[in-house]
């Protein structure tokens, strides 16, 4: 074998040496980090049963028909939930009515209509970006400037389901993107050409198509916004209300009564915020039960 023929064997061999190291530390690297997922995820999962099982077995005793039918009182065997629950409901369906219906018509706009190249259209969607990030507590504080003070709403329960609304905003959106994109272009192309509008080709074909992932989407941006508290107390949400809201009332929430029932020093003040915590998970759980029958009864297969 001559000289060049047995160097270019050389390099050959080292650099299958360092392409298998290099595998083996690829292998190492994934292991570990495998580890610390599956680690990662037994103790979240230990915490969260943990804690679920303490909210129940609290809980459960004071999940009576006084919980629903009493407002808060100072005493906890006549104390109930009736005012927040009927606010939290209220607040949801003021959303449902409201920001749904603005978010899915911007998204629809944004994904199928604007011009992307125009500015104004990239700015507004730097903004959808940025406001999805923006901490709860910023939405809170322009609730409080903007709609309680600006436009003189005051404290009242529309001003708090506005600013939720607006807070849930971006979040609703981005996810009604991601699901029209998910709608594949032959779509929209075999619609048109069979001489039907764009927008008749985004109202029959392509908008129900995507409702699994509009929905999904719109049911977690609500979720989250139930589960709320720092935006309503920045906008002058009651810690103690014993009548019925209305729109224009004052009110509170199921967060704030459970956060005000936690600070007291009564044993049975715990257990009625763990019970209140009950509702609030029976509410949410609901809401995603319905999101998953949703994407389940339209999802589709391409």
């Amino acid at each position: 074998m001559n000289g060049p023929t047995r160097t270019a064997s050389k390099h050959a061999a080292k650099a299958v040496e360092h392409s298998l190291a290099g595998r083996r530390h690829r292998s190492v690297t994934a292991t570990i980090f495998l580890g610390y997922l599956l680690f990662s995820t037994f103790f979240g999962l230990i915490a969260l049963t943990v804690l679920l099982f303490t909210i129940f077995r609290d809980g459960l005793p004071f999940l009576d028909s006084t919980l629903f039918a009493n407002g808060p009182s100072a005493h906890p065997a006549l104390a109930g939930a009736r005012p927040a629950i009927i606010a939290s409901i209220m607040i949801a369906i003021v959303l449902v009515a409201t920001t749904l219906p603005i978010a899915i018509a911007t998204a629809v706009y944004l994904e199928e209509f604007a011009q992307k190249e125009r500015f104004w259209i990239r700015l507004i969607e730097l903004n959808i970006q940025n406001l999805a990030a923006i901490p709860s507590i910023i939405f809170g504080i322009l609730g409080l400037a903007f709609l309680v003070r600006g436009l003189g709403l005051g404290p009242v329960l529309l001003a708090g389901a506005l600013i939720l609304g607006l807070q849930m905003l971006p979040t609703v959106i981005i996810a009604a993107r991601e699901a029209l994109r998910a709608v594949p272009d032959s779509v929209r192309q075999g619609g048109m050409a069979l001489g039907a509008t764009r927008l008749q080709v985004v109202w029959r074909e392509v908008l129900p198509a995507a409702i699994p992932g509009i929905a999904t989407g719109s049911i977690l941006g609500l979720s989250r916004a139930i589960g709320e508290t720092a935006p309503l107390l920045m906008v002058g949400a009651a810690t103690f209300v014993s009548f019925n809201p209305e729109l224009l009332t004052q009110y509170t929430v199921l967060p704030i009564m459970i956060y005000q029932w936690i600070k007291l020093p009564q044993a049975d003040f715990q257990g009625l915020a763990a019970a209140a915590i009950i509702i609030l998970l029976a509410i949410l759980i609901t809401m995603n039960g319905f999101a998953i029958w949703m994407r389940n009864r339209f999802e589709r297969k391409w």
